[in-house]
Order: structure tokens, then sequence, then C-alpha cells
């Protein structure tokens, strides 16, 4: 019987267990729904995140063989495909976003009332936002204490990529270059192309290249932003082109073959470890998009400037550091970390712009 796997943030091949799922049921359709609704954090992607996936998709559909790619409500358009193609099940990897879990559960519903087979699986974390809890059954709300924790638990194995059989429906949507994902006028992404390959080749070599070249020294050297000690695995890891267990697992690996780095090792999987909590508050204090963590910031003195906040955006403060982030920022689509962390505290608490 055929399956679908509805490809979200996990836009690659290789331990991806709804697909790895799928596969071993038999033919397997991928369905790619550019969501313009139920959208994981509520607001639009930004146009060089439309870019990536512009990109991602299509390397996707390469290494997949076939990829349908459509537009609009997945709630409407998702039982509507599986009804055309005559599927028997629909299978997707989770994702936590308080609105994407509403709109999961909503379309897990109204799927299995139709008498699909319908099932969800962790493609996306380390563990699952509820795997670890305080001794009293309660959240986390300290990293510290969160990773210990985590650390205490063994990481899954990475899956391998399973064979799959690829079912074509080539005359369902339209081909992803006419979705316009890319900027054109102007096309202010030119800049792009020669540093970045996204898609789960590029996630891998990036990964492989910093372990190689940028590892060894990592736990201090990350804070220069003079310098390359640093992965540039952000965005790989943000559309799921790698997950954070083969990291895990291809970091480790590096680390027997060269002892020394052990301490960058550690340092650098806590990075990966700050996501893991970033996704147990979001999941377990899903009010945490539109409400301050601390209340104590509800009357913060906002100040309305658009001069200012135009400086700010264009790099034009007078702040060289703060400047210099933000035009390679628009160049790159990139901005080192402690660059984001000085430009970000630049526009809340000096320019007070919320």
């Amino acid at each position: 019987m055929t399956s679908i796997v509805l490809f979200r943030q996990d836009l690659r091949l290789s331990d991806n267990p709804a697909l790895s799922h799928a596969a071993a049921k038999g033919p397997v359709i991928g369905l790619y729904v550019i969501d313009d609704v139920s959208l994981p954090n509520g607001r639009l992607p930004g146009e060089a995140s439309r870019w990536w996936l512009h990109h991602s998709l299509k390397q996707l559909k390469l290494s997949l063989g076939n990829l349908v790619v459509l537009r609009g409500n997945p709630l409407e358009i998702v039982p509507e495909f599986a009804h055309r193609v005559g599927a028997s099940g629909v299978y997707w990897n989770r994702c936590y976003e308080p609105n994407a879990i509403t709109r999961d559960t909503e379309m897990k519903t109204g799927l299995v009332a139709n008498d699909f087979d319908v099932s969800s699986f962790n493609g996306s974390l380390l563990f699952e936002p509820w795997d670890h809890m305080t001794k009293s059954g309660t959240p986390f709300k300290v990293y510290s204490a969160f990773w210990r924790s985590c650390l205490r638990s063994a990481v899954s194995p990475p899956i391998v990529k399973p064979k799959i059989e690829i079912e074509c429906h080539d005359n369902v949507g339209v081909q992803i270059a006419d979705w316009g994902l890319l900027a054109t006028k102007p096309d202010w992404a030119q800049g792009f192309q020669p540093l970045w390959q996204p898609g789960e080749t590029g996630a891998r070599r990036r990964l492989a290249a910093f372990l190689d070249e940028g590892l060894l020294g990592y736990g201090e050297l990350r804070n220069r932003p003079d310098l390359e000690n640093i992965s540039r695995l952000s965005p790989h890891i943000h559309f799921g082109e790698i997950s954070p267990r083969q990291i895990w697992a291809t970091t480790m690996f590096h680390a027997t073959k060269t002892p020394v780095i052990r301490n960058d090792v550690d340092k650098f999987l806590s990075e990966i470890g700050w996501r893991e909590f970033a996704y147990h508050l979001l999941y377990h204090f899903p009010t945490l998009p539109v409400q301050n963590w601390k209340s104590g910031f509800d009357n913060y003195p906002w100040v309305e400037n658009s001069d200012h906040l135009a400086a700010w955006q264009k790099g034009m403060t007078g702040y060289p550091i703060v400047d210099a982030g933000m035009r390679e920022l628009w160049a790159t689509g990139y901005m080192h970390n402690r660059v984001r962390m000085v430009a970000a505290s630049f526009l809340v608490k000096h320019l007070r712009i919320h």
C-alpha cells in the first residue's frame, strides 16, 4: 500500500524515522506543503528562509527521486491529496511549536477519522521535550540542570537511509521554481550561493569541515567573531537537513580519533543541548513566543523610532561592531553568534525597540 511522507523540518533521507517507517510498508510519495496558514511560529518565513527552502527542496527532490510540492493549508491539502492518490497512510516527524502541535493534532484526528493510518515520530531532537523532568515531575527551567539530566541518558543512534520505492505523481502540483520562493527584483541573494550549500549533502559536508578545521579550540575560539571556529550548521539543522542524532554520533566518533579535542567536543554538543532546552521550554511553556518569560518586563519602556530601526537594519548606527554584523547578515545571510548577541542587545536595550 502507498504511504505519504509529509516533509516539514526534516528535509533529508537519512535518520528520518517517518520516511523509514513508510518505506518499510511499500511505495512512498514525498509531499511538502508550503504552509502560509498554520505556521509553526505564527509568522511568515523571511525571504532568506524562502531562498534556503527553495534550494533545499530541489536537493530533496533530486535525492528522493520525486517530491510533490503544494501550497496552502495542510489541514485541507493533506487529506485531499491522500484521497486523490489512494494512500493508505500518512506519516511525519513531529514539530513542537505551539501552532504546529495544534495543526498536527487536528490533522491527525481528521485523517484517522477517514481511515488513514497515521503515525508521527521524533526526527528533530535528541530527546522528546517530556523525556527529562525535575525530580518533582515539573519542567526544567535552568539549562545546566536540564543538560545534566540529558547526559545521564543514552542518545539513540541515527537511522540509516532506507531503501525507498518512490511512487511518482508528476501531474500534481507545479515545479518548485514556480512557487516564487526566490528573490528576483532585486536578487539580493546573489552572494549566498558561493557561501552555502542547502540540502542534506551540504549539511554533511559542513559538519565534516567543522570537525576537521574548526572544532579544535572551539570552547574558547568560538567567542572570536574574526575566526572560523564555528559550525555554521544552524540553517541546516533548522530545515532538518541533518539531525541532532547525526551530529552527536559523528562528533563523538571524531572525538575517539582525536582525544585532545574532548573538551571542545563537550562544549560543542552542549550547544546542541541549548537547542534541546529551548524546545523543552517551548513545549511546556507555549506562551513563550508571545509573553515575557519574566513578567517584570511587561512594562518595559519601549520606544517607537522608525529612523533608529532603519539605521540598525541597514548597519548605519555608527557602532562599528553592530553595523559590521548587520552588514554581514545582509550580504551573507549569517552573523556570528557573539555579534548577534551584541546587535540584538543594542536593538532592545539601547534603542529600546520592541
